[in-house]
Protein backbone atom coordinates (compact mmCIF):
# COMPACT_ATOMS: atom_id res chain seq x y z
CA UNK A 1 0.00 0.00 0.00
CA UNK A 2 1.42 3.35 -1.06
CA UNK A 3 1.83 6.25 1.34
CA UNK A 4 -0.95 8.17 -0.44
CA UNK A 5 -3.40 5.26 -0.14
CA UNK A 6 -2.55 4.84 3.54
CA UNK A 7 -3.12 8.55 4.15
CA UNK A 8 -6.45 8.45 2.26
CA UNK A 9 -7.65 5.42 4.27
CA UNK A 10 -6.71 7.11 7.57
CA UNK A 11 -8.66 10.25 6.63
CA UNK A 12 -11.74 8.21 5.59
CA UNK A 13 -11.60 6.20 8.84
CA UNK A 14 -11.43 9.41 10.88
CA UNK A 15 -14.39 10.88 8.98
CA UNK A 16 -16.45 7.71 9.60
CA UNK A 17 -15.56 7.66 13.30
CA UNK A 18 -16.21 11.38 13.78
CA UNK A 19 -19.04 12.11 16.23
CA UNK A 20 -20.52 15.46 17.21
CA UNK A 21 -20.46 15.69 20.98
CA UNK A 22 -22.59 18.78 21.18
CA UNK A 23 -26.16 18.59 19.94
CA UNK A 24 -26.81 20.87 16.98
CA UNK A 25 -29.48 23.51 17.51
CA UNK A 26 -31.61 25.36 15.01
CA UNK A 27 -31.93 28.98 16.02
CA UNK A 28 -33.80 31.97 14.68
CA UNK A 29 -34.17 35.65 15.51
CA UNK A 30 -37.19 37.52 16.85
CA UNK A 31 -38.54 39.89 14.22
CA UNK A 32 -41.55 41.16 16.23
CA UNK A 33 -42.76 40.84 19.81
CA UNK A 34 -45.79 42.22 21.63
CA UNK A 35 -48.98 41.30 23.52
CA UNK A 36 -47.88 37.74 24.31
CA UNK A 37 -46.88 36.72 20.78
CA UNK A 38 -43.69 36.87 18.73
CA UNK A 39 -42.73 36.36 15.08
CA UNK A 40 -39.42 34.70 14.31
CA UNK A 41 -37.29 34.30 11.18
CA UNK A 42 -34.89 31.43 10.65
CA UNK A 43 -36.76 28.50 12.21
CA UNK A 44 -37.31 26.82 8.83
CA UNK A 45 -37.93 23.32 10.20
CA UNK A 46 -40.14 24.25 13.15
CA UNK A 47 -43.31 22.19 13.65
CA UNK A 48 -46.74 23.28 14.80
CA UNK A 49 -47.01 22.89 18.58
CA UNK A 50 -43.23 22.67 19.09
CA UNK A 51 -41.65 24.21 22.19
CA UNK A 52 -39.18 27.03 21.66
CA UNK A 53 -36.99 28.93 24.13
CA UNK A 54 -36.04 32.59 24.18
CA UNK A 55 -32.71 34.05 25.40
CA UNK A 56 -33.95 34.58 28.96
CA UNK A 57 -35.37 31.04 29.33
CA UNK A 58 -39.02 31.99 28.62
CA UNK A 59 -40.92 29.17 26.92
CA UNK A 60 -43.03 29.62 23.82
CA UNK A 61 -44.93 27.39 21.41
CA UNK A 62 -45.06 27.53 17.61
CA UNK A 63 -48.61 28.39 16.55
CA UNK A 64 -48.40 29.81 13.00
CA UNK A 65 -46.30 28.39 10.15
CA UNK A 66 -45.86 30.96 7.37
CA UNK A 67 -43.67 31.15 4.26
CA UNK A 68 -40.92 33.31 5.71
CA UNK A 69 -41.60 33.31 9.47
CA UNK A 70 -43.26 31.45 12.32
CA UNK A 71 -45.73 32.85 14.86
CA UNK A 72 -44.96 31.93 18.47
CA UNK A 73 -47.15 32.34 21.56
CA UNK A 74 -45.23 33.25 24.73
CA UNK A 75 -45.99 31.53 28.05
CA UNK A 76 -45.11 34.29 30.48
CA UNK A 77 -44.03 37.91 30.41
CA UNK A 78 -42.83 39.18 27.05
CA UNK A 79 -41.44 42.56 28.19
CA UNK A 80 -37.86 41.28 28.49
CA UNK A 81 -37.89 39.84 24.93
CA UNK A 82 -36.74 42.20 22.16
CA UNK A 83 -36.42 42.23 18.38
CA UNK A 84 -33.18 40.58 17.30
CA UNK A 85 -33.08 38.18 20.28
CA UNK A 86 -32.17 34.56 19.67
CA UNK A 87 -34.93 31.94 19.72
CA UNK A 88 -34.09 28.22 19.64
CA UNK A 89 -36.05 25.07 18.85
CA UNK A 90 -36.34 22.49 21.63
CA UNK A 91 -37.05 19.64 19.17
CA UNK A 92 -40.15 18.31 20.93
CA UNK A 93 -43.79 19.28 21.20
CA UNK A 94 -45.19 21.16 24.19
CA UNK A 95 -45.20 18.91 27.28
CA UNK A 96 -46.26 19.09 30.93
CA UNK A 97 -45.30 16.97 33.95
CA UNK A 98 -47.78 14.21 34.86
CA UNK A 99 -48.20 11.56 37.54
CA UNK A 100 -49.30 10.99 41.14
CA UNK A 101 -46.83 13.59 42.45
CA UNK A 102 -49.23 16.30 41.20
CA UNK A 103 -52.09 15.21 43.51
CA UNK A 104 -52.76 17.75 46.24
CA UNK A 105 -50.86 20.48 44.40
CA UNK A 106 -51.75 23.83 42.86
CA UNK A 107 -49.96 24.36 39.54
CA UNK A 108 -49.88 26.88 36.71
CA UNK A 109 -50.78 26.13 33.08
CA UNK A 110 -47.34 24.59 32.44
CA UNK A 111 -47.53 22.28 35.45
CA UNK A 112 -45.14 24.36 37.58
CA UNK A 113 -45.99 24.47 41.32
CA UNK A 114 -47.35 27.74 42.74
CA UNK A 115 -48.35 26.54 46.21
CA UNK A 116 -45.04 26.91 48.13
CA UNK A 117 -44.85 23.15 48.77
CA UNK A 118 -41.57 22.63 46.93
CA UNK A 119 -40.86 21.03 43.55
CA UNK A 120 -43.05 18.33 42.01
CA UNK A 121 -40.99 15.13 42.02
CA UNK A 122 -41.91 13.44 38.76
CA UNK A 123 -39.91 12.68 35.63
CA UNK A 124 -42.96 11.76 33.53
CA UNK A 125 -44.29 14.14 30.90
CA UNK A 126 -47.03 14.02 28.28
CA UNK A 127 -47.67 16.26 25.24
CA UNK A 128 -50.43 18.80 25.85
CA UNK A 129 -52.04 17.96 22.51
CA UNK A 130 -52.86 14.28 21.95
CA UNK A 131 -55.17 12.38 19.65
CA UNK A 132 -58.49 11.41 21.21
CA UNK A 133 -59.26 7.68 21.65
CA UNK A 134 -60.80 6.14 18.54
CA UNK A 135 -64.20 4.47 18.30
CA UNK A 136 -62.86 0.94 18.87
CA UNK A 137 -60.84 2.12 21.88
CA UNK A 138 -63.97 3.28 23.72
CA UNK A 139 -66.88 1.58 25.40
CA UNK A 140 -70.32 2.86 26.30
CA UNK A 141 -70.86 4.77 29.52
CA UNK A 142 -72.35 2.40 32.08
CA UNK A 143 -71.28 3.45 35.58
CA UNK A 144 -72.64 6.58 37.29
CA UNK A 145 -70.48 9.44 38.46
CA UNK A 146 -72.41 10.43 41.56
CA UNK A 147 -72.42 14.19 42.13
CA UNK A 148 -74.21 14.12 45.49
CA UNK A 149 -76.55 16.82 44.12
CA UNK A 150 -80.16 15.56 44.17
CA UNK A 151 -81.34 17.59 41.18
CA UNK A 152 -78.50 16.26 38.98
CA UNK A 153 -78.40 12.61 40.09
CA UNK A 154 -82.17 12.32 39.55
CA UNK A 155 -82.92 14.58 36.56
CA UNK A 156 -79.66 14.83 34.55
CA UNK A 157 -77.48 11.91 35.71
CA UNK A 158 -73.82 11.81 34.69
CA UNK A 159 -71.86 8.65 33.83
CA UNK A 160 -68.12 8.04 34.00
CA UNK A 161 -66.68 8.99 30.62
CA UNK A 162 -69.43 11.52 29.82
CA UNK A 163 -69.08 15.21 28.91
CA UNK A 164 -71.79 17.26 30.60
CA UNK A 165 -71.86 21.01 30.04
CA UNK A 166 -72.72 23.36 32.92
CA UNK A 167 -74.11 26.56 31.41
CA UNK A 168 -75.66 29.75 32.74
CA UNK A 169 -75.14 33.44 33.42
CA UNK A 170 -72.48 34.64 35.82
CA UNK A 171 -73.19 34.23 39.54
CA UNK A 172 -75.74 31.42 39.15
CA UNK A 173 -73.77 28.73 41.00
CA UNK A 174 -71.91 26.97 38.13
CA UNK A 175 -68.61 26.64 39.99
CA UNK A 176 -70.40 25.61 43.19
CA UNK A 177 -72.02 22.66 41.36
CA UNK A 178 -68.63 21.54 40.09
CA UNK A 179 -66.88 21.88 43.47
CA UNK A 180 -69.69 19.97 45.24
CA UNK A 181 -69.20 17.17 42.70
CA UNK A 182 -65.48 17.09 43.57
CA UNK A 183 -66.30 16.93 47.30
CA UNK A 184 -68.64 13.98 46.66
CA UNK A 185 -65.83 11.90 45.08
CA UNK A 186 -64.18 11.36 48.46
CA UNK A 187 -63.64 7.62 48.95
CA UNK A 188 -64.98 6.79 45.45
CA UNK A 189 -61.57 6.21 43.77
CA UNK A 190 -61.99 9.16 41.39
CA UNK A 191 -59.14 11.63 40.76
CA UNK A 192 -60.31 15.22 40.25
CA UNK A 193 -58.70 18.06 38.29
CA UNK A 194 -60.07 21.60 38.57
CA UNK A 195 -58.88 24.02 35.87
CA UNK A 196 -59.49 27.71 36.61
CA UNK A 197 -59.34 29.66 33.33
CA UNK A 198 -59.44 33.44 33.65
CA UNK A 199 -60.74 33.33 37.24
CA UNK A 200 -59.74 35.78 39.96
CA UNK A 201 -56.84 34.51 42.07
CA UNK A 202 -58.86 35.18 45.24
CA UNK A 203 -61.63 32.89 43.91
CA UNK A 204 -59.15 30.08 43.25
CA UNK A 205 -57.64 30.55 46.70
CA UNK A 206 -61.10 30.16 48.29
CA UNK A 207 -61.74 27.00 46.26
CA UNK A 208 -58.40 25.49 47.35
CA UNK A 209 -59.26 26.43 50.95
CA UNK A 210 -62.65 24.67 50.69
CA UNK A 211 -61.13 21.54 49.12
CA UNK A 212 -58.36 21.42 51.74
CA UNK A 213 -60.72 21.84 54.70
CA UNK A 214 -62.94 19.00 53.48
CA UNK A 215 -60.09 16.60 52.70
CA UNK A 216 -60.63 16.75 48.92
CA UNK A 217 -57.14 18.01 47.94
CA UNK A 218 -55.73 14.52 48.61
CA UNK A 219 -57.24 13.34 45.30
CA UNK A 220 -57.35 16.68 43.45
CA UNK A 221 -55.07 18.76 41.23
CA UNK A 222 -55.86 22.47 40.91
CA UNK A 223 -54.53 24.23 37.81
CA UNK A 224 -54.93 27.97 37.48
CA UNK A 225 -54.38 30.41 34.63
CA UNK A 226 -55.80 33.51 36.32
CA UNK A 227 -57.30 36.58 34.67
CA UNK A 228 -54.03 38.50 35.08
CA UNK A 229 -52.03 35.97 33.01
CA UNK A 230 -51.30 36.35 29.27
CA UNK A 231 -53.79 34.86 26.81
CA UNK A 232 -51.49 31.96 25.73
CA UNK A 233 -51.57 30.53 29.28
CA UNK A 234 -55.39 30.70 29.37
CA UNK A 235 -55.46 28.95 25.98
CA UNK A 236 -53.08 26.09 26.90
CA UNK A 237 -54.36 25.36 30.45
CA UNK A 238 -57.28 22.99 29.54
CA UNK A 239 -55.03 20.96 27.20
CA UNK A 240 -52.28 20.70 29.81
CA UNK A 241 -54.78 19.56 32.47
CA UNK A 242 -56.23 16.97 30.08
CA UNK A 243 -52.72 15.57 29.47
CA UNK A 244 -52.43 15.09 33.25
CA UNK A 245 -55.84 13.38 33.28
CA UNK A 246 -54.87 11.07 30.40
CA UNK A 247 -51.89 9.73 32.37
CA UNK A 248 -54.34 8.46 35.01
CA UNK A 249 -56.96 7.29 32.48
CA UNK A 250 -54.49 5.11 30.54
CA UNK A 251 -53.40 3.68 33.89
CA UNK A 252 -56.97 2.34 34.38
CA UNK A 253 -58.12 5.06 36.78
CA UNK A 254 -61.19 7.30 36.70
CA UNK A 255 -60.80 11.08 36.43
CA UNK A 256 -63.21 13.99 36.76
CA UNK A 257 -61.99 17.19 35.09
CA UNK A 258 -63.67 20.59 35.36
CA UNK A 259 -62.94 23.38 32.85
CA UNK A 260 -63.96 26.66 34.49
CA UNK A 261 -64.67 28.14 32.04
CA UNK A 262 -64.32 27.52 28.30
CA UNK A 263 -65.88 30.85 27.27
CA UNK A 264 -62.80 32.57 28.75
CA UNK A 265 -60.52 30.16 26.92
CA UNK A 266 -62.35 30.98 23.67
CA UNK A 267 -61.90 34.73 24.31
CA UNK A 268 -58.17 34.18 24.98
CA UNK A 269 -57.86 32.16 21.75
CA UNK A 270 -59.66 34.91 19.81
CA UNK A 271 -57.25 37.51 21.21
CA UNK A 272 -54.24 35.35 20.36
CA UNK A 273 -55.49 34.54 16.87
CA UNK A 274 -56.18 38.17 15.99
CA UNK A 275 -52.66 39.12 17.13
CA UNK A 276 -51.28 36.32 14.93
CA UNK A 277 -53.20 37.94 12.04
CA UNK A 278 -55.63 35.09 11.48
CA UNK A 279 -58.80 36.22 9.70
CA UNK A 280 -61.75 36.85 12.04
CA UNK A 281 -65.12 35.22 11.45
CA UNK A 282 -68.40 35.24 13.39
CA UNK A 283 -68.23 37.45 16.51
CA UNK A 284 -64.54 38.01 15.61
CA UNK A 285 -63.68 34.40 16.53
CA UNK A 286 -61.33 32.60 14.11
CA UNK A 287 -62.71 29.88 11.85
CA UNK A 288 -61.21 27.04 13.91
CA UNK A 289 -62.88 27.98 17.21
CA UNK A 290 -65.09 24.86 17.05
CA UNK A 291 -61.98 22.70 16.63
CA UNK A 292 -60.47 24.40 19.70
CA UNK A 293 -63.11 22.82 21.94
CA UNK A 294 -63.90 19.65 19.99
CA UNK A 295 -60.32 18.35 20.05
CA UNK A 296 -60.22 19.08 23.79
CA UNK A 297 -63.53 17.48 24.82
CA UNK A 298 -63.18 14.44 22.53
CA UNK A 299 -60.28 13.33 24.74
CA UNK A 300 -62.83 12.57 27.51
CA UNK A 301 -63.90 8.94 27.16
CA UNK A 302 -64.56 5.60 28.81
CA UNK A 303 -61.78 3.34 27.54
CA UNK A 304 -62.34 -0.27 26.52
CA UNK A 305 -61.47 -3.04 28.98
CA UNK A 306 -58.56 -3.99 26.71
CA UNK A 307 -57.02 -0.57 27.44
CA UNK A 308 -57.67 -0.80 31.17
CA UNK A 309 -61.22 0.60 31.39
CA UNK A 310 -60.13 4.03 32.70
CA UNK A 311 -62.21 7.13 32.05
CA UNK A 312 -62.18 10.91 31.91
CA UNK A 313 -65.48 12.59 32.78
CA UNK A 314 -65.49 16.27 31.91
CA UNK A 315 -67.68 19.09 33.20
CA UNK A 316 -66.97 22.06 30.92
CA UNK A 317 -68.48 25.34 32.13
CA UNK A 318 -69.66 28.06 29.73
CA UNK A 319 -70.95 31.47 30.75
CA UNK A 320 -73.94 32.93 28.89
CA UNK A 321 -75.03 36.53 28.50
CA UNK A 322 -78.63 37.15 29.62
CA UNK A 323 -79.41 33.43 29.41
CA UNK A 324 -78.72 33.26 25.66
CA UNK A 325 -77.75 29.63 25.06
CA UNK A 326 -78.05 30.15 21.29
CA UNK A 327 -74.92 32.35 21.14
CA UNK A 328 -71.89 31.16 19.15
CA UNK A 329 -69.69 29.55 21.82
CA UNK A 330 -72.57 27.98 23.85
CA UNK A 331 -74.05 26.30 20.75
CA UNK A 332 -70.61 25.04 19.74
CA UNK A 333 -69.97 23.39 23.10
CA UNK A 334 -73.57 22.08 23.41
CA UNK A 335 -73.10 20.27 20.09
CA UNK A 336 -69.84 18.64 21.29
CA UNK A 337 -71.01 17.51 24.74
CA UNK A 338 -73.41 14.74 25.84
CA UNK A 339 -75.92 17.05 27.51
CA UNK A 340 -76.12 20.26 29.50
CA UNK A 341 -77.16 21.49 32.93
CA UNK A 342 -78.72 24.94 32.46
CA UNK A 343 -78.71 27.21 35.50
CA UNK A 344 -81.33 29.95 35.34
CA UNK A 345 -80.89 33.37 36.98
CA UNK A 346 -84.61 33.76 37.83
CA UNK A 347 -84.63 30.48 39.75
CA UNK A 348 -81.38 31.34 41.52
CA UNK A 349 -82.61 34.73 42.72
CA UNK A 350 -85.96 33.27 43.83
CA UNK A 351 -84.10 30.94 46.22
CA UNK A 352 -84.20 27.72 44.17
CA UNK A 353 -80.60 26.53 44.50
CA UNK A 354 -79.13 24.78 42.63
CA UNK A 355 -81.03 26.79 40.02
CA UNK A 356 -81.37 23.97 37.48
CA UNK A 357 -83.92 24.51 34.71
CA UNK A 358 -85.29 20.98 34.29
CA UNK A 359 -86.82 21.81 30.90
CA UNK A 360 -83.59 22.91 29.21
CA UNK A 361 -81.26 20.52 31.07
CA UNK A 362 -80.66 17.08 29.58
CA UNK A 363 -78.29 14.13 29.86
CA UNK A 364 -77.96 12.11 26.65
CA UNK A 365 -75.95 9.33 28.27
CA UNK A 366 -76.35 9.28 32.06
CA UNK A 367 -79.68 7.42 32.13
CA UNK A 368 -77.82 4.34 30.88
CA UNK A 369 -75.48 4.64 33.85
CA UNK A 370 -78.04 5.65 36.49
CA UNK A 371 -78.50 3.41 39.53
CA UNK A 372 -81.47 1.05 39.07
CA UNK A 373 -83.23 2.23 42.21
CA UNK A 374 -82.68 5.90 41.32
CA UNK A 375 -84.22 5.29 37.90
CA UNK A 376 -87.25 3.67 39.61
CA UNK A 377 -87.93 6.56 41.99
CA UNK A 378 -87.11 9.51 39.69
CA UNK A 379 -88.86 8.32 36.52
CA UNK A 380 -91.80 10.76 36.66
CA UNK A 381 -89.97 13.54 38.52
CA UNK A 382 -89.25 15.67 35.44
CA UNK A 383 -92.88 15.46 34.23
CA UNK A 384 -94.24 16.25 37.69
CA UNK A 385 -91.98 19.26 37.94
CA UNK A 386 -92.95 20.49 34.45
CA UNK A 387 -96.68 20.08 35.32
CA UNK A 388 -96.18 22.06 38.52
CA UNK A 389 -94.44 24.92 36.70
CA UNK A 390 -97.30 25.06 34.20
CA UNK A 391 -99.97 25.04 36.92
CA UNK A 392 -98.06 27.62 38.94
CA UNK A 393 -98.01 29.99 35.97
CA UNK A 394 -101.72 29.39 35.33
CA UNK A 395 -102.83 29.91 38.95
CA UNK A 396 -100.79 33.11 39.26
CA UNK A 397 -103.71 34.85 37.46
CA UNK A 398 -105.77 34.30 40.62
CA UNK A 399 -108.49 31.99 39.25
CA UNK A 400 -110.28 29.49 41.50
CA UNK A 401 -108.76 26.03 41.59
CA UNK A 402 -110.31 22.64 42.38
CA UNK A 403 -109.05 20.20 45.02
CA UNK A 404 -107.12 18.03 42.55
CA UNK A 405 -105.22 21.06 41.21
CA UNK A 406 -104.52 22.23 44.77
CA UNK A 407 -103.15 18.77 45.58
CA UNK A 408 -100.87 18.88 42.51
CA UNK A 409 -99.62 22.32 43.55
CA UNK A 410 -98.87 21.09 47.08
CA UNK A 411 -96.96 18.10 45.69
CA UNK A 412 -95.09 20.40 43.26
CA UNK A 413 -94.05 22.73 46.08
CA UNK A 414 -92.58 19.75 47.90
CA UNK A 415 -90.73 18.54 44.78
CA UNK A 416 -89.12 21.97 44.39
CA UNK A 417 -88.24 22.04 48.10
CA UNK A 418 -86.71 18.54 48.04
CA UNK A 419 -84.58 19.44 45.01
CA UNK A 420 -83.10 22.43 46.86
CA UNK A 421 -79.74 21.76 48.43
CA UNK A 422 -77.35 23.73 50.62
CA UNK A 423 -73.86 24.63 49.39
CA UNK A 424 -71.12 22.00 49.96
CA UNK A 425 -73.61 19.49 51.38
CA UNK A 426 -73.57 16.56 48.91
CA UNK A 427 -75.98 13.71 49.76
CA UNK A 428 -75.06 10.06 49.33
CA UNK A 429 -76.98 8.22 46.61
CA UNK A 430 -78.74 5.72 48.89
CA UNK A 431 -80.25 8.50 50.99
CA UNK A 432 -81.33 10.36 47.85
CA UNK A 433 -83.17 7.27 46.59
CA UNK A 434 -85.10 6.85 49.86
CA UNK A 435 -85.93 10.59 49.94
CA UNK A 436 -87.30 10.47 46.37
CA UNK A 437 -89.27 7.33 47.22
CA UNK A 438 -90.78 9.15 50.22
CA UNK A 439 -91.60 12.13 48.00
CA UNK A 440 -93.28 10.01 45.32
CA UNK A 441 -95.31 7.99 47.84
CA UNK A 442 -96.78 10.95 49.71
CA UNK A 443 -94.73 10.78 52.92
CA UNK A 444 -93.90 14.50 52.67
CA UNK A 445 -97.51 15.56 51.96
CA UNK A 446 -98.43 16.00 55.63
CA UNK A 447 -95.17 17.80 56.48
CA UNK A 448 -95.05 21.62 56.22
CA UNK A 449 -92.83 22.80 53.34
CA UNK A 450 -90.53 24.75 55.68
CA UNK A 451 -89.77 21.54 57.65
CA UNK A 452 -88.91 19.29 54.71
CA UNK A 453 -85.14 19.76 54.99
CA UNK A 454 -85.25 19.00 58.71
CA UNK A 455 -87.08 15.74 57.95
CA UNK A 456 -84.58 14.97 55.18
CA UNK A 457 -81.70 15.31 57.64
CA UNK A 458 -83.47 13.02 60.16
CA UNK A 459 -84.09 10.41 57.40
CA UNK A 460 -80.40 10.62 56.46
CA UNK A 461 -79.22 10.19 60.06
CA UNK A 462 -81.63 7.32 60.77
CA UNK A 463 -80.70 5.43 57.60
CA UNK A 464 -76.95 5.89 58.15
CA UNK A 465 -77.23 4.73 61.76
CA UNK A 466 -79.75 1.85 61.62
CA UNK A 467 -80.05 0.88 57.93
CA UNK A 468 -76.53 1.23 56.48
CA UNK A 469 -76.90 -2.21 54.82
CA UNK A 470 -79.95 -0.98 52.88
CA UNK A 471 -78.06 2.12 51.68
CA UNK A 472 -75.11 0.00 50.58
CA UNK A 473 -77.37 -2.32 48.57
CA UNK A 474 -78.96 0.64 46.78
CA UNK A 475 -75.52 2.12 46.02
CA UNK A 476 -74.32 -1.26 44.74
CA UNK A 477 -76.94 -0.95 41.98
CA UNK A 478 -79.53 -3.24 43.57
CA UNK A 479 -83.22 -2.52 42.80
CA UNK A 480 -85.56 -1.03 45.41
CA UNK A 481 -86.52 -3.34 48.28
CA UNK A 482 -90.19 -4.24 48.76
CA UNK A 483 -92.66 -1.44 49.42
CA UNK A 484 -93.52 -3.07 52.76
CA UNK A 485 -89.91 -2.79 53.97
CA UNK A 486 -89.43 0.83 52.85
CA UNK A 487 -92.86 1.96 54.00
CA UNK A 488 -92.28 0.48 57.46
CA UNK A 489 -88.99 2.38 57.83
CA UNK A 490 -90.44 5.68 56.56
CA UNK A 491 -93.73 5.38 58.49
CA UNK A 492 -91.83 5.16 61.73
CA UNK A 493 -89.48 8.09 60.92
CA UNK A 494 -92.20 10.40 59.55
CA UNK A 495 -94.74 9.62 62.32
CA UNK A 496 -92.14 10.38 65.02
CA UNK A 497 -91.15 13.56 63.17
CA UNK A 498 -94.76 14.80 62.92
CA UNK A 499 -95.39 13.96 66.56
CA UNK A 500 -92.30 15.83 67.81
CA UNK A 501 -91.75 18.65 65.31
CA UNK A 502 -95.18 19.37 63.80
CA UNK A 503 -97.83 18.59 66.41
CA UNK A 504 -95.42 19.36 69.23
CA UNK A 505 -95.06 22.93 67.89
CA UNK A 506 -98.80 23.63 67.58
CA UNK A 507 -100.18 26.32 69.90
CA UNK A 508 -101.65 24.82 73.07
CA UNK A 509 -99.72 21.54 72.83
CA UNK A 510 -97.82 20.23 75.85
CA UNK A 511 -94.25 21.45 75.87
Amino acid sequence: MSANEKFTNDVLRQIQDFKIDKKLEEIGTVSYVGDGIAFSEGLDNAMYGEMVEFNDGTIGMVQNLETDQVGVIIFGSYHQIHEGDIIRRMNHTMEVPVGKALLGRVVDALGRPIDDKGPILTNKTRPVEAEAPGIMERQSVKKPLETGIKAIDSLVPIGRGQRELIIGDRKTGKTSLAIDTVLNQKGKDVICIYVAIGQKESTVKNIVHTLTNRGAMDYTIVMTASASKPAPLLYIAPYAATAMAEEFMYDGKHVLIIYDDLSKQAAAYREMSLLLKRPPGREAYPGDIFYLHSRLLERSAKLSDKLGGGSITSLPIVETQAGDISAYIPTNVISITDGQIFLQSDLFFSGVRPAINAGLSVSRVGGSAQLKAMKQVSGTLRLDLASYRELEAFTSFGSDIDEMTARQLRRGERIVEVLKQALHRPMRSGVQIVVFYALGNGFFDKVPVNMIHTLEQIISDELSTYHSGLLQKLEDNQPLPTEIELNAILDKIVDNFILVHVEGNKPGSDQ
